[in-house]
């Protein structure tokens, strides 16, 4: 796949999108920060969870690179609560971990993000990851979950599909 990409033209976001980045190492926010304002985006940033919430609720981006390890709550429950607030639970999240092991997989499946960016992290990396958010607009999108197989069992005097 990354020899494919490397193949074709990258597809970047629309110029103006807006990117929170929710990490505290001033190295992650700032390299993230250069990739993308390079691509034409706009840059939101907190170095703590508290304070990215409230950013996102206010501001609205359309894209948010989320670190799990952060002072005060941890990025895990930083993305509960996003997902439990109307005002941004349609914002896709980028979860960023230093863990490379296989239980980083685990969390992917088990989370509600859109992807995963294991530390340290290339250019090629990031922008994959938001071009599979992308759609017909260059607008990141929050992809729909995968339906697990298993049909609802319906309640009682409920009419079978």
């Amino acid at each position: 796949m990354a020899a494919d990409r490397r193949k074709r033209s990258r597809v970047n976001a629309r110029r103006g999108t807006r990117v929170l980045i929710i990490a505290d190492a001033p190295s992650i926010v700032a390299i993230l920060s250069r990739m993308l304002h390079s691509a034409g985006c706009q840059m939101l940033e907190a170095s703590d969870a508290e304070t990215g919430i409230a950013l996102a609720a206010k501001e609205q981006p359309d894209l948010i690179f989320l670190d799990i390890v952060l002072p005060g709550i941890s990025g895990f429950t930083a993305l509960r609560t996003l997902r439990y607030d109307v005002r941004t639970l349609h914002i896709p999240v980028i979860l960023m971990t230093g863990n490379k092991s296989a239980a980083s997989q685990l969390l992917r499946t088990r989370l509600d993000i859109e992807d995963l960016l294991i530390k340290p992290f290339s250019r090629r990396d990031v922008f994959l990851r938001i071009e599979r958010l992308l759609d017909v607009h260059l607008i990141p999108r929050r992809k729909p979950r995968r339906a697990s197989g298993r049909r609802k069992k319906p309640r009682k005097n409920e009419p079978r599909s």
